[in-house]
């Protein structure tokens, strides 16, 4: 079966890094667009970035954008999320998600395109 395995969350300093990363089993990894997305406490998920099956197109949510870096090594089945200058407003659950085999790029923003997710990794931002 598909398994999707986050880790990198913490607890970090206003202004902070931490790189998230999602080890994906149980599907030829290259062949699925992947994606981020974010829970806060008491908030919907929402999302945060996605990358193209072979890593040449990215997209992000625009309360991330150049703060934020999806990539993916295919070798590795893995997807990371590197976070630059994070702020209190980033804490959240964070997800990764592998996109479904047939969809529509406009999809991908949304929880609809895709099909498996992780069970989330916690990134908590302390001001």
């Amino acid at each position: 079966q598909v398994q999707l395995v986050e880790s990198g969350g913490g607890l970090v300093q206003a202004g902070g890094s931490l790189r998230l990363s999602c080890v994906v089993s149980g599907r030829t990894f290259s062949t699925y667009a992947m994606g981020w997305f974010r829970q806060a406490p008491g908030k919907q998920r929402e999302f945060v970035a996605l990358i193209s099956r072979s890593g040449d197109s990215t997209d992000y949510a625009d309360s991330v954008k150049g703060r934020f870096t999806i990539s993916r090594d295919n070798a590795k089945n893995t997807v990371y999320l590197q976070m630059n200058n994070l702020k209190p407003e980033d804490t959240a659950v964070y997800y990764c998600a592998i996109g479904r085999a047939v969809v529509r790029s406009s999809w991908l923003r949304q929880e609809l395109g895709y099909d498996h997710w992780g069970q989330g990794t916690q990134v908590t931002v302390s001001s």
